[in-house]
């Protein structure tokens, strides 16, 4: 054979080489889907209360053990594109709604499942699509007659309201400890909720973590609590006045850089006497000003504490510039740039700073009982790094919750009876469509049986016989009968007082149906060539801290 190039032809002589080039159904279609399913597997097992955790090791060596799929698959750095697609939709739905990520997540993954077996079956991608969307249409009007009466018109300042209807959120994240856990946030919750609840902001709810302890030491704190000692010896101050400093109480920071010759000994002394006094003066002058408690924002230098401890001033230091605004916040305080006599319209208010010791760490709590009580803090106490993690997670499903239900506090049936009511409506719906439509529809319906049957599987029960036995309840009319999890049997939901949240299920399932269509739309997956220059390892991982 004589060796000459064989000519490239086709697609090859369009782009560079080194590219791939994956189209058609086997190639690009269902490999999309098969990666999608992988993911929907890994996040499906810890959906709802018996959910599994996963333990995953990020790429800087740091430990996650959760059952939160936001957290799961955002430290994954899920590479597969159409994977990738899900992640997104579960990020939307994290970010929109703060609770769902996981529902989002393994029903897109369900519904790609089936579209699978259509298109073994024969049906074009396309009229999956088409179905799929009449499915999600149909879904959403149902879903508007499976609201709750009266659930509509909740105050969001009644406890007993806000609690049962986090309770399923919370739950989720960490099943057992709602009881503990709904009352601290929901009251944290209300103790910052503004006068018109839709401009409820989630920042203004802070978690402190400290080790040690148990769950039922944890306590909400109206106020800030900094991870800090006070600087000085001063460490508890009732009722003062506060002046903040954005660029620390130092002297040695002057405006203009100059030489200054010294000729002898006595010019010398003057001089550092010079300095001595100004510090003196401008403590002083802060002090006159009413001042009780002085908040830095960088160093704070000796003399300067030299003076503040005479003055018998509280010196706090705050690095980190967001937990300043929200000390700013919480105090109604100016920071100031610059150390000088602040005016009397600046100074800020508490009424306690004091420190305290819990479980061997020095903490500043920083009281602000009425005003703008506008920062308040959950103390969580337990005794594992990562259990701080997750309970932290929890409150933070918990928060943003209330601030969905600010939005919109209706609510639908939970523990997987809403689902098998939808459905049981989609199939009766479907069998009304004629084409080719209604097998897609008819999937769509059957995916939700995904929810009922995950949950059963998670806590460990026959899964087959409790759908069968939901849907026989269903046929007959009673549209609340849930999954009860704890006894293995079905009961209605509305005597558990299991709720979900209509406007978290409303974005899950209109996110993971998007996703999915999104998913099927692509028929062919080209790659260009990866950029050039030699591989290089990855830096090593750093360590925390």
């Amino acid at each position: 054979m004589v060796g000459f190039s064989m000519q490239p032809y086709g697609i090859q002589t369009m782009l560079k080489e080194g590219h791939r080039h994956l189209s058609g159904l086997d190639e690009a279609v269902l490999k999309n889907i098969d990666a999608c399913k992988q993911l929907s597997t890994i996040t499906r097992t810890s959906l709802g209360p018996n959910g599994m955790n996963k333990m995953v090791i990020n790429h800087l060596d740091k430990l996650f053990v959760t059952n939160d799929a936001g957290t799961i698959v955002n430290e994954l750095e899920v590479q597969h594109p159409a994977a990738k697609i899900l992640v997104l939709a579960g990020k939307a739905q994290q970010e929109e709604i703060g609770d769902g990520a996981n529902l989002t997540i393994s029903f897109a993954g369900e519904l790609l499942q089936n579209a699978e077996e259509l298109i073994r079956m024969g049906l074009h991608p396309s009229e999956i699509i088409i179905g799929y969307t009449k499915a999600i249409n149909k879904t959403v009007v149902i879903l508007e007659e499976l609201v709750e009466e009266g659930s509509e018109s909740m105050n969001v300042r009644d406890k007993d309201d806000v609690i049962s209807r986090m309770r399923s959120a919370v739950a989720s994240k960490q099943f057992g400890q709602e009881d503990v856990l709904c009352p601290l946030i929901a009251e944290a919750c209300m103790q910052v909720c503004p006068k018109n609840p839709v401009n409820f902001n989630v920042d203004n709810v802070r978690v402190a973590k400290l080790l040690g302890g148990g769950l039922h030491d944890s306590v909400v704190v109206r106020g800030m609590v900094l991870k800090s000692d006070a600087v000085g010896t001063i460490k508890r101050v009732e009722k003062a006045k506060v002046a903040v400093f954005v660029g620390g109480v130092d002297t040695t920071a002057t405006e203009t850089k100059g030489t200054v010759l010294i000729h002898n000994a006595e010019q010398l002394e003057n001089y550092a006497k010079t300095e001595e006094a100004k510090v003196q003066e401008i403590i002083k002058a802060v002090a006159d000003s009413g001042a009780k408690v002085i908040v830095s924002g960088a160093a704070v230098g000796e003399m300067a504490l030299h003076f503040c401890e005479r003055y018998k001033l509280m010196v706090l230091k705050i690095s980190s510039k967001f937990e300043l605004r929200r000390f700013c916040r919480t105090t109604g305080a100016v920071a100031l740039l610059k150390l000088s006599q602040p005016n009397p319209d600046d100074l800020g208010y508490v009424d306690s700073v004091l420190v305290e010791e819990i479980g061997g760490a020095r903490v500043t709590i920083v009281k602000n009982e009425q005003g703008g009580n506008s920062v308040s803090t959950v103390v969580l106490r337990g005794s594992t790094d990562s259990i701080l993690d997750d309970l932290e997670r929890a409150v933070d499903d918990g928060v943003n919750t209330y601030r969905a239900m600010c939005r919109d506090s209706r609510t639908v049936p939970g523990a997987a009876a809403t689902e098998i009511e939808l459905a049981r409506r989609l199939k009766e719906f479907s069998f009304k469509e004629t084409g080719l439509d209604q097998y897609a529809i008819a999937k769509f319906a059957e995916s939700f049986e995904m929810i009922p049957k995950t949950l059963a599987e998670n806590a460990g029960l026959n899964a087959i016989e409790i759908i069968s036995s939901l849907y026989a309840e269903h046929a007959s009319g009673n549209n609340k009968v849930g999954i009860h999890l704890e006894d293995g049997v079905c009961r209605d939901v509305s005597t558990m007082h299991i709720r979900d949240l209509h406007i978290t299920k409303f974005f899950a399932l209109k996110y993971a149906a998007d996703a999915a269509c999104t998913v099927l739309r692509v028929d062919q997956i080209i790659m260009a060539k990866p950029a050039g220059g030699p591989k290089r390892d990855a830096p090593a991982g750093m360590d925390e801290d």
